[in-house]
């Protein structure tokens, strides 16, 4: 399989950002998110990510087309509810680098690129420095829930494998509209974290 990687930092990336936001909402819409996609929100929220000098974007493209995408920036550069989980436990979000979500058409799955975007990231956040945490967020879903997929590859096993570890004294609340939703609800979700070796 012949993919170009691409590590972008902020600005950099402006030009695919509509592609990236519609790959979110196309691969978001599966479980576990079912989320029923916002452009307008999207457009909001990658520019947020690219106003940023410090962010990174790694896309996956395939003949030009970006197929996947992985995104990053500091915990103290993202929005207050991203923040206040780690400032209420005392942490200082200085020190935390945050990433934001991985997606990929599965298509292009199970060829290591989850590995890569985590390893991008990780030496993104080396790069810049001052950083002992890297960390993202996971939706808390039942594993009873009748909407899950049976053939659903839960992707604990592999973030453990990564040397990531579930905090559950650190969650926050999110809300975005679920498929079959007529407005946004909150969710929850619990952070990962793994220390940043030097």
């Amino acid at each position: 399989m012949s993919l170009q990687i691409l590590r972008l930092a902020g600005p950099a990336v402006t030009e695919h950002l509509p592609a990236v936001a519609a790959l979110r909402i196309q691969v978001f819409r599966d479980w576990p998110y079912l989320y029923d996609g916002d452009l307008d929100y999207e457009a909001s929220y990658l520019a947020h990510y690219a106003r940023s000098k410090r962010s990174v974007f790694v896309l996956a493209l395939a003949e030009g087309k970006v197929v996947g995408a992985s995104t990053g920036l500091p915990l103290a550069g993202d929005d207050a509810a991203f923040q206040q989980p780690f400032l209420a436990q005392g942490w200082d979000a200085q020190r935390v680098f945050y990433f934001g979500e991985s997606v990929l058409l599965p298509a292009y799955r199970g060829h290591g690129l989850g590995h890569r975007f985590f390893d991008e990231r990780e030496a993104h956040a080396r790069s810049l420095g001052g950083f002992d945490w890297t960390a993202f967020a996971a939706v808390d879903r039942a594993l009873d829930d009748p909407r899950r997929p049976t053939r659903y590859r839960d992707l604990a096993p592999f973030w453990q494998r990564r040397g990531y570890q579930r905090r559950p004294s650190l969650t926050m609340r999110l809300a975005w509209k679920e498929l079959g939703e007529t407005t946004p609800s909150d969710k929850s979700l619990t952070f990962w974290l793994r220390r940043l070796e030097a």
